[in-house]
């Protein structure tokens, strides 16, 4: 038993007036989903892009904003999530004309994945007039420029505004903030840091965990209508995991496998054809799942399944690897009689 004031500090209780997450140890999570509407919607709306001479364009509307935004913390150490869908309603018009042109700007991927500029953006037309040809040339060019300053404008706000109170003071300390910054970045290659003025570790902000892809491809001894079935029908699930269910077989429903230790969401879902998956470990970050895409393809006598798994932690590679193997495949094949020499 060690002595009295002797220990490992992450178990050490300071004197603090909260007593809560001493020394930022454990995970604290803050769901920022709330906040980020609010604030993607006051950095659109009303926004107004102008060249001179051509034609102005503002942003009326946020009509659509779907997906989250989570912050965690662990050990001094922020990591952030988020992943948006957004659709905008704009109007404008050329100041050669007053006719008024309106459309829709839609945003399928603003996530910590994507830096600012790397984000898709999508517009459309409500006329196919040459007015709205020349306003849509212009917001797929400048236009674009625009939102990506607002997108890294967000990102900075999320992370200086937001996840400020998540780095609690140790005693004697006062809150760490994160240090001003001009230029945003969300590159993996890419850390921010903020510096305790006290004799706090240098804390990295906007850290990113490192993830890798997954490919595999198997072959099973069944059509492939049957190996979709075992796939999304419950029974046939709970047979080959050997382990309570929880499923809903439709898009954006949710499943949990193996006692709560694997847990996701449908995307998609194209019988004897394709299944697409939110998917991830109880075990990785809050918020954090990776993108689980299996392409079914009927051969003569078999049919061969292609698994591609995007965003996976790079420590639990050989883990998720060795899992598909063992506790999906193999089992499959046993439990069914799928069974052929595994490639």
């Amino acid at each position: 038993m060690a002595k009295w004031g002797e220990g490992d500090p992450r178990w050490i209780v300071e004197e603090r007036p909260d007593a809560t997450n001493v020394n930022n140890w454990h995970w604290s999570e803050k769901n920022a989903s709330a906040w980020s509407k609010e604030k993607l919607k006051s950095l659109l709306e009303g926004k107004k892009i102008v060249e001179p001479g051509l034609c102005e364009v503002e942003i009326k509307e946020l009509t659509k904003c779907d997906g989250e935004a989570i912050v965690n913390n662990r050990k001094g150490k922020l990591i952030f999530f988020y992943e948006w869908v957004l659709k905008i309603d704009w109007k404008g018009h050329l100041f050669q004309s007053d006719k008024e042109i309106k459309g829709h700007i839609e945003v399928p991927n603003l996530s910590e994945e994507n830096e600012p500029d790397e984000v898709d953006i999508n517009v459309t037309v409500s006329s196919n007039e040459s007015e709205g040809e020349i306003i849509k040339e212009f917001l797929l060019h400048k236009g674009k420029e625009d939102m990506t300053a607002v997108f890294a404008a967000y990102i900075d706000s999320l992370k200086k505004e937001y996840a400020s109170d998540l780095i609690l003071p140790t005693k004697d300390q006062n809150v760490v903030k994160p240090a001003p910054k001009t230029n945003v970045s969300t590159s993996t290659s890419h850390i921010m840091h903020s510096t305790n003025t006290s004799n706090m570790e240098k804390l990295e902000l906007g850290c990113k965990i490192p993830t890798s892809k997954l490919t595999l491809t198997q072959t099973f001894k069944c059509t492939a209508d049957e190996f979709y079935q075992a796939f999304t029908q419950k029974e046939m699930v709970v047979a080959f995991t050997r382990n309570d269910v929880k499923m809903e077989v439709e898009k954006g429903g949710k499943f949990e496998l193996f006692g709560g230790n694997i847990c996701g969401q449908f995307e998609e879902l194209a019988p004897g054809k394709k299944i697409v998956q939110k998917w991830r470990f109880k075990t990785w970050p809050s918020g954090h799942y990776s993108r689980v895409v299996l392409d079914i393809n009927q051969l003569e006598d078999a049919v061969e399944v292609k698994l591609t798994q995007t965003s996976v932690p790079s420590n639990d590679l050989d883990r998720t690897r060795e899992g598909w193997k063992n506790y999906y495949w193999e089992s499959m094949k046993r439990t069914f009689g799928f069974g052929v020499t595994l490639m």
